[in-house]
């Protein structure tokens, strides 16, 4: 899969992989807030801004994005749920690619632990979506997919801490 490459950036094994995965999973718990827009395809230029409560999935290493987005006076429920099962990451960006969203099918934490990337898929559609710390208060998130052999940016996102606190802080 044309991820394999991104998401194998900088492979690690073993407990120094959990516990990176684990650092970089606990720093996004909390309260976020920020701006988006959309760069590219039939609605490039759309603005929008997101709020979202980060939460770990219990014991495992993940995360539990929950809140909206608002475009106007319109506003999109926005979830994503993301879980070492068997191995690998997985999970769901909305409802899943069974419903209206994406099905999350592998990812690593990369970068040094700053930054997360992890495969998406729906039908036809196969791309990433990367969320990479700039700091402990900044998050910015990309959504890339895939165009024949290139990765196109389509959604960008840069959230703030609404916290006054980081919760985990990346080495």
């Amino acid at each position: 899969m044309f991820l394999a490459a991104a998401a194998a950036a900088l492979p690690a094994t073993g407990a120094y992989a959990a516990d990176r995965d684990k650092k970089f999973f606990e720093s996004v718990e909390g309260n976020w807030a920020g701006p988006g827009e959309i760069v590219a395809g039939k609605y490039k230029g759309t603005k929008f801004n997101c709020t979202f409560a980060g939460k770990t999935p219990g014991n495992k290493p993940g995360m539990v994005l929950d809140g909206s987005c608002r475009v106007g006076v319109f506003t999109q429920k926005m979830t994503a749920s993301i879980e070492h099962k068997a191995g690998r990451y997985q999970g769901t960006f909305l409802d899943g690619a069974e419903g209206k969203g994406l099905d999350i099918i592998s990812g690593n934490v990369v970068e040094s632990g700053q930054k997360v990337v992890l495969a998406i898929n729906r039908k036809q559609l196969n791309g990433i979506m990367q969320a990479r710390l700039a700091g402990d208060n900044t998050m910015n998130v990309t959504i890339s997919v895939r165009v024949e052999k290139q990765l196109v940016p389509v959604i960008g996102v840069s959230l703030k801490r609404l916290d006054t606190t980081a919760v985990g802080s990346i080495d």
